[in-house]
């Protein structure tokens, strides 16, 4: 067990990281043409995000080939044409009889502010974490999409603590396996879902952690659109059809809601994908509670896995 997304049969993570421009992205790779089922949820009110219509319930059941979580902002969404043309020189995709297709959803997060801003992921980022994928162990932490990530955002950026990726996993009766994957640049900080204990996050003069909802009302008119987010995605072997996957991604945001506070709040654009690629038979809830339940580790794994830029230190500076 790598208590990581790769132990989902058949899904591939990969990173490209700049840490010189301190952006980067993570791919998340289907393999086959089969792909998976995937539905999503978006919750928050300033996503970034790219062919996330298909996925709802009602969308045709085409396969996703692969998921792309990215820093960059908007300007990140040009990663995923790396992925696409990764898979088609694979000869994956979509079989439309002329060509393959490869269907690739994203989502971006803001982490402009923090190193280079004229530096984000492009095509060659996107191809390299592509080529990069695993089915094994991938590093946590300050990587990929999370190389540029911060939370704890309510005092400003020279009082937040830094983001990351991180991931988890659980087996259950039945041969039932739920992954997660978190790319963490949250508003709200990160706490501890069991004990309520901040982890990372606004960092008061005293050199105490705060409470941003405390903090808030002072600091609301200072807040400024899309610069935080939470991506998550949860996969499973559990065969499961587009409307059951969809409602796992809405579940997988209560993973979101005890880890993050606050969260789904105006500067965020929180999204979280789900995925099916398994023949498990399995109820949707089952897999939705046990993927919102790791997708909270997953969220404490990456500020606990981060390393500290200057200026932004990490949970394990303090």
């Amino acid at each position: 067990m790598l208590d990581n997304l790769c132990d989902v049969p058949g899904v591939l993570v990969g990173h490209a990281t700049d840490r010189e421009g301190i952006t980067g992205c993570t791919a998340v790779l289907f393999e086959g043409h089969d792909g998976a089922i995937v539905g999503v949820d978006v919750r928050g009110s300033s996503p970034g995000t790219r062919e996330t219509d298909r996925l709802g319930p009602v969308g045709a059941v085409r396969p996703t080939h692969a998921l792309l979580l990215t820093g960059g902002s908007a300007f990140g969404l040009a990663a995923v044409e790396g992925v696409v043309r990764f898979l088609e020189e694979k000869g994956v995709g979509l079989d439309m009889g002329v060509v393959r297709i490869p269907l690739v959803s994203a989502a971006v997060l803001f982490d402009v502010v923090v190193g280079d801003p004229s530096v984000r992921p492009d095509e060659a980022m996107g191809y390299e974490a592509a080529s990069a994928a695993t089915s094994g162990d991938f590093a946590q932490g300050s990587v990929g999409a999370g190389t540029g990530a911060t939370v704890g955002k309510v005092l400003g950026l020279d009082r937040a603590m830094k983001g990351g990726v991180g991931s988890a996993s659980v087996y259950l009766d039945g041969g039932l396996i739920v992954g997660a994957l978190a790319a963490v640049n949250a508003f709200g900080e990160v706490r501890d879902p069991r004990t309520r204990k901040v982890l990372a996050g606004p960092r008061l003069e005293d050199g105490t952690l705060g409470d941003t909802v405390e903090l808030l009302p002072e600091a609301a008119a200072r807040l400024r659109w899309g610069e935080s987010t939470t991506l998550g995605i949860v996969a499973t072997n559990a065969r499961l059809s587009k409307p059951q996957v969809s409602k796992v991604a809405q579940m997988g945001h209560d993973g979101l809601a005890r880890a993050v506070y606050p969260v789904h709040t105006s500067v965020d654009g929180d999204v979280v994908f789900a995925a099916s690629m398994g023949r498990v038979e399995a109820a949707p809830d089952v897999v939705g509670a046990w993927g919102a339940r790791v997708l909270e580790e997953a969220i404490v794994r990456a500020v606990m896995e981060a390393e500290g830029l200057p200026g932004i230190p990490a949970a394990s500076d303090l």
